[in-house]
């Protein structure tokens, strides 16, 4: 199983499961007694859990070989309270090489998603007319593809795994387009690569290594933040491109340059969220709404996969969500007897 799916699944009732993660990290603790015990923190493509280790576990003198960024199988019978998950007579053990292998591929459910979303972005940024805004995609995407196929969108909260982010940009591309189909003075191509730009700082600030799912911390990514590292990326790239054939387009160069910039400084929407602007043009209204649209829905499906259920129909809270959530409305079904009176 994945961590996604033992979070989900386990309730006060034991489940017996197996599933492999990475240690990101080991924090030695003490009991309010006195007692040792380790705090790991555990991630695989899915998410991350913290999961204790007490010291009269059987193993508990084999912890000393585990460092950070160990990969481990783990085998138990496992719980979830409002502490978090918690095992009994759980074991754990290194990986062999094909396992090492298969699991650094990722989860294949998540995979499969994360590599249709991309083919889904590149497929849409081949529609974009405007030849400035394409070449500037082309080009991004041939430098840092990769490097964005592994990157999330956020440390915790929403899209917070390897690849979070080429799921993020992909929901929020297809969203522009139906809006653009309701609004349709809106500049479609600058809002795709808006999109596509706005959180490209993050390649800094929320990247994975090549073999790990434990989030890269970069001085650039802690001393300067996505919003400025994605104008300076936008801007290295665009005096890469050769500018010749485009000195007689209109609108300029300039001003495509200046209004895809916009998006960037301004996709946050308030001065107290980090923007150094506030929207100022239709596209940039969008993009923000869109952005935190899709933040705080992804933050929904989370929290109703993991809440307690307090009475029925009603869940606990989760950060950052304002309040308790109420299982949703179904969608209305029409009688069987009523399709049958139509026949």
């Amino acid at each position: 199983m994945s961590i996604l799916e033992l979070l989900n699944t386990t309730t006060e009732i034991s489940l017996e499961g197996s599933f492999f993660a990475q240690v990101q990290a080991i924090k030695e603790k003490e009991t309010k007694g006195g007692k040792p015990y380790l705090e790991w923190t555990l991630a695989d493509s899915t998410g991350s859990l913290t999961l204790k280790v007490w010291n009269n576990h059987p193993q508990w003198q084999a912890t000393a070989e585990i460092q950070a960024e160990s990969i481990l199988h783990f085998h138990g019978h496992w719980t979830q309270n409002q502490y978090g998950v918690d095992g009994k007579s759980w074991k754990f053990r290194f990986l062999t090489e094909p396992e090492t292998a298969e699991f650094l591929a990722g989860d294949p459910a998540t995979r499969e998603k994360q590599e249709g979303d991309y083919a889904e972005i590149l497929t849409m940024l081949a529609e974009v007319a405007d030849p400035r805004l394409k070449s500037l995609s082309d080009l991004f995407i041939a430098q840092f593809g990769p490097r964005f196929l592994r990157t999330a969108a956020a440390k915790k909260n929403h899209h917070a795994r390897r690849g979070g982010l080429v799921e993020h940009v992909a929901q929020m591309m297809r969203s522009a387009k139906v809006l653009a189909g309701v609004y349709p003075y809106l500049n479609l191509d600058l809002l795709l690569v808006g999109i596509l730009f706005h959180d490209s700082g993050k390649l800094w600030e929320n990247s994975y290594p090549e073999t790990g799912f434990n989030q890269l911390h970069t001085l650039h990514g802690e001393m300067l933040g996505h919003i400025p590292l994605g104008m300076e990326l936008v801007n290295k790239l665009w005096r890469d491109l050769d500018h010749t054939p485009w000195k007689e387009l209109s609108p300029s160069s300039e001003d495509v340059r200046l209004h895809l910039l916009h998006l960037i400084a301004s996709h946050h929407g308030q001065l107290e969220f980090g923007s150094p602007t506030l929207p100022r043009t239709p596209e940039a209204f969008i993009l923000h709404y869109i952005d935190n649209i899709d933040a705080k829905l992804e933050m929904v499906k989370d929290a109703y996969q993991r809440a307690q259920e307090l009475a029925p129909n009603i869940l606990e809270r989760q950060f950052p969500l304002p309040a308790n959530l109420v299982t949703p409305l179904p969608s209305f079904e029409k009688p069987a007897s009523e399709d049958l009176d139509l026949i």
